[in-house]
Formats: C-alpha cells, sequence, structure tokens
C-alpha cells in the first residue's frame, strides 16, 4: 500500500454541504436556500458579471501571473505599494503559503476555538502543531493567546470578526496584543468580513503595518463582493514577507475571469453599499426575530449569525435540508445546540425561520 507523509495521517478532508441540486434532486424540492456558507445573497456586481463575460475572449491565453491590473487598482485603493499584495486562489491558499513558508517539523501555530478551519489543517501539513485555545464569551482570548505562546511559536492566526461566531476584538485590545506579540512571530489579521463592520471599534489594521513588520492582514472578494466561487483572496504586509510567500506561490493561481471580476467589483461602490445595507437590516431583523421566539443569539459583526436552538443540530439539519433550507449545524463547528445561518434576504430569513419554528415546537 502506498504511504502518506506522516503529517497527513491525522488530517481528514473537509466536508463541504451538499449543492442545492443535490439537496433538489434527493428530495425532489423545486427551491431551496442556502444560508450554510457565508455567500452574498445578493450575488455580484452586474459590472463584475460583465468584466467575466469581456476575459473570456482571451481564456486560451494563461492569465497574467503577477495579477497587474488588479494588484494597481488595489495598491491605490489602499494607498500601499503593489509590493506589498499577495494573490491567492481565496483566503485559504494564502493560509496554505504562510504555513508552507513558517512552519516545519517542531514548529507551534496558535489560535482559538471553535474559528476557520483552515489554520488547523494547514499548520499540521507541514508537520507543525497547532495550539487551540478556547474561545472566551464567544470571542478570541487574547489574554490566552499570550500565555500560550513558546520558544517554537512561529504564526499565530486571528480571524476578526471570527466565524463561526461572528465576534470581534476591538481596535485597543487589538493593539495592545500586537505590543505584546514578539516580533518574530507573524501574526496573521483575517478580515474575511471587515467589509460588512461599520462599527468604530473595530480595527484599522493596515497603518499598523508601518510598524510592525511582522502582521500580514488577509482579505477576500468571496464575502461583501459576491465572489466565492472565483476565489480571489489577498494578503497584505511588508515587502519582506510578500517576497517569502511568493517563493510558494504558483505562477497562474488567479484566474483572469478573477482578475477582471475583482477590478470591476473594487470599482462598483454602489453595490457594495447595497450589501451591506441588506446585511444591517436583515441582521436587526433576525434579532427581533429570535428575541421573539426566546432563542439566545450571539451579536454578529459578519454575514451570519449563531442561533441557539438548544436541540440536536444535526437532525434539525436534515429536517431543515429535507424542507429546502440548508444551514450549517452547531455539531460541526463545536459548538452543539447552535445553528449557524447565513443572512440572506428577507424572503429567505422568513421562510428559514417558518420552516425552523415548526421544529421547535
Amino acid at each position: 500500500m502506498i504511504k502518506c507523509r506522516k503529517s497527513i495521517e491525522t488530517l481528514r478532508p473537509y466536508i463541504p454541504g451538499k449543492p442545492i441540486d443535490d439537496v433538489k434532486e434527493e428530495y425532489g424540492l423545486e427551491e431551496v436556500i442556502k444560508l450554510a456558507s457565508n455567500e452574498n445573497p445578493l450575488g455580484c456586481s452586474e459590472k463584475a458579471k460583465e468584466a467575466i463575460i469581456k476575459s473570456l475572449e482571451d481564456v486560451a491565453i494563461y492569465p497574467d501571473g503577477n495579477a497587474t491590473k488588479l494588484r494597481k487598482t488595489l495598491s491605490n485603493h489602499f494607498n500601499i505599494k503593489d509590493e506589498q499584495i499577495i494573490f491567492g486562489a481565496g483566503s485559504d491558499e494564502l493560509i496554505t503559503f504562510i504555513t508552507q513558508v513558517f512552519i516545519g517539523e517542531g514548529d507551534e501555530a496558535i489560535t482559538c476555538t471553535p474559528s476557520f478551519p483552515r489554520y488547523a489543517s494547514a499548520v499540521k501539513l507541514m508537520g507543525g502543531t497547532i495550539i487551540e485555545v478556547p474561545l472566551k464569551d464567544f470571542t478570541f482570548d487574547l489574554d490566552g493567546i499570550l500565555d500560550s505562546i513558546t520558544e517554537h511559536t512561529k504564526v499565530i492566526f486571528i480571524a476578526n470578526p471570527n466565524n463561526p461566531t461572528g465576534t470581534i476584538i476591538t481596535k485597543k485590545q487589538q493593539l495592545d496584543f500586537i505590543k505584546k506579540v514578539p516580533k518574530n512571530i507573524l501574526l496573521v489579521m483575517d478580515e474575511a468580513y471587515s467589509e460588512y463592520i461599520e462599527d468604530e471599534s473595530f480595527p484599522n489594521t493596515l497603518p499598523l503595518l508601518a510598524e510592525y513588520e511582522n502582521i500580514i492582514l488577509l482579505k477576500t472578494f468571496s464575502k461583501a463582493y459576491g465572489l466565492a466561487s472565483l476565489r480571489v483572496g489577498y494578503g497584505i504586509a511588508k515587502e519582506p514577507v510578500i517576497e517569502l510567500l511568493n517563493r510558494v506561490r504558483g505562477p497562474f493561481n488567479l484566474t483572469s475571469a478573477a482578475q477582471e471580476a475583482a477590478i470591476a467589483s473594487l470599482n462598483d461602490k454602489a453595490f457594495l453599499e447595497k450589501s451591506i445595507t441588506l446585511n444591517n437590516t436583515i441582521k436587526e431583523w433576525t434579532y427581533n426575530k429570535c428575541r421573539t421566539l426566546g432563542l439566545e443569539y450571539i451579536p454578529t459583526f459578519g454575514n451570519f449569525i449563531m442561533i441557539n436552538i438548544k436541540i440536536d443540530t444535526l437532525d434539525t439539519f436534515k429536517k431543515l435540508q429535507s424542507k429546502g433550507v440548508i444551514i450549517r449545524p452547531g455539531c460541526f463547528l463545536g459548538l452543539e445546540g447552535w445553528l449557524r445561518v447565513t443572512l440572506g434576504t428577507q424572503e429567505q430569513m422568513e421562510f428559514f425561520f417558518t420552516e425552523l419554528t415548526e421544529l421547535l415546537v
């Protein structure tokens, strides 16, 4: 039998939710709503669609391996140097780059749990050890992370907002924490949902890169911009960090369609504003609905919400799926009794709560 590397033995494949078409076929349904993967219920910008179609004229030509136009668009948008940006096929690939460069056998990385599972799997893939500090009040326990630092610590992953809980660390908490992290440890600030946040207490991480050379900021076009299927993530850091990461990046990891769609999306400020407005409106509506039903929830800064139903979440997940609603059960996330629900349209949320209420009676 063919043998794998030792670090692969403990890994398990990611188990995605069922696609909408599969659920329709299995249960004989005409309509299915997916509220499981924190996707934008508005889809993406019409300008992005137009850019994708136009890019098909050059489908036989390799994409720009440097993503020059997108790089320049982002550098102008953030007022940073071109060389401070690296692109990945989603944040997932960037996390893989980080562990490939900075984690080896015997090294450690720290994060909290439950959080984005890719941190742990990417570290283990490289033979490293992942130290997972339990959340405190559903929020990253920064003191717990600091207490867990050893001479073997190479990377710290912070999801802000955290997925799945939707909580944040504040501007002051972040700065106090950064000052205490040794400069030889790479601090990964994963802000996949930051575009949705208008709260003044949320950190503005970018200016900190000028003073702290051990920070990398991760962002994505998958969420608020609605380009999840095109896989466009990017990292911002000081040039030496980016240069190291580029050594393991494949030459054509971002398709031409993805690059053009990202540029169009970034320039379509009206669509982004529409997405943020809808998210805020649905969030408040959902809070009120949960209060009316007597359901505990975690106030969220993302485009999803955790709701405590206090019953078997896998069974609830299956029953909701049979009714045409796909959500993420808490048993998959380390939070039994809770459901993670993407904030959809008004119609989608009303349908979800109608079906959920019937199960809770």
